[in-house]
């Protein structure tokens, strides 16, 4: 898709890991004009206050636990920061628990925990906006908790080689938001995942438009987009390829597989195209409805074998 620029990250990356040697303060806090040497730090010089960190190119083996105020985590040139394998509180490159937290142009990666929830963002409370950034290689991309009066905002970002089911543990997923107030994801990639769900969320109301799911080369996956516990809201103008190697090829979109806690019947599906990778023949449901309510399915282009929708 024309629209998920986000794949130019990993060649803008390519060079960056060089970059980062012997720049004594990386991350600057655009206000005060003051560099850190350790991202931590630069959180921490932001407090509960308003502030964004600039960071200088380079590959970090760093972490930072942001504690309350509002925070921006912004590359000076997209793609060329990577957080690589260092999770904090044995969680996340990144844990949120501010009042508001953005993130723009930042690549994660191999982020692995004990638990097998390592992330390259843990959300734990707040506000969060994700622009221009890549997460591969980890056991989730964002990983949320519960906040059912805030929002969380996906935009031009690619998921890649996440998730897992593995190891007798609750699997992990590309993204992962809990009950959170809304969801709204555009204009993004998920591909190559690991295991799991694409993405999972139980946010009350979700905007999923113009999205891409490839699960081509996907190993051991699940349900492209998981509506745990039901929603209102939009999912439009996606496409959705199922590959080969599923743990669960029975639907590409579910609603309330875990339990009805929101009306669904203000959800409107509509515009999407759903598909196997060529020369594969199976039986498949684009709408998966574990509920009652009278979900909203509008014209999608779907292959041969995919049926509109049932009722489970």
């Amino acid at each position: 898709m024309r629209i998920l620029s986000t794949i130019l990250l990993v060649s803008a990356a390519a060079g960056a890991a060089a970059l980062a040697q012997g720049m004594p303060t990386p991350f600057t806090v655009a206000e005060s004009g003051r560099g850190y040497s350790a991202l931590k730090d630069a959180v921490a010089a932001i407090g509960n206050g308003k502030g964004t960190i600039l960071i200088a190119p380079g590959t970090y083996a760093q972490c930072a636990v942001q504690q309350g105020g509002d925070v921006a985590f912004r590359a000076q040139a997209p793609g060329s920061v990577i957080l690589d394998g260092v999770p904090c509180e044995g969680k996340a490159a990144l844990v949120l628990r501010g009042r508001s937290s953005s993130i723009d142009g930042i690549i994660f990666q191999n982020l692995r925990v004990p638990d097998g929830n390592g992330a390259g963002i843990r959300l734990e409370s707040g506000n969060l906006t994700v622009t221009n950034s890549l997460f591969r290689n980890s056991e989730q991309g964002i990983l949320s908790g519960d906040a059912p009066g805030n929002s969380v905002t996906i935009d031009k970002s690619t998921f890649r080689h996440l998730g897992r089911c593995d190891r007798d543990l609750d699997c992990a997923h590309g993204i992962y938001i809990g009950r959170y107030g809304s969801l709204k994801v555009t204009r993004s990639r998920f591909d190559q995942g690991d295991g799991g769900h694409y993405l999972k969320t139980r946010t009350a109301r979700v905007t999923i438009t113009g999205n891409s799911f490839d699960d081509s080369h996907g190993h051991l996956t699940n349900y492209m987009i998981d509506l745990s516990n039901g929603a209102s809201g939009e999912i439009s103008g996606n496409e959705m390829v199922q590959g080969r190697d599923k743990d669960n090829h029975s639907a590409f979109i579910t609603v309330a597989p875990e339990g009805r806690e929101h009306d669904s019947s203000g959800l409107s599906i509509t515009g999407n195209s759903a598909s196997f990778v060529p020369g594969l023949q199976r039986g498949s449901s684009f709408v998966a409805n574990f509920t009652a309510d009278p979900v909203k399915i509008g014209a999608n282009r779907l292959a041969g074998g995919i049926k509109v929708t049932d009722r489970r």
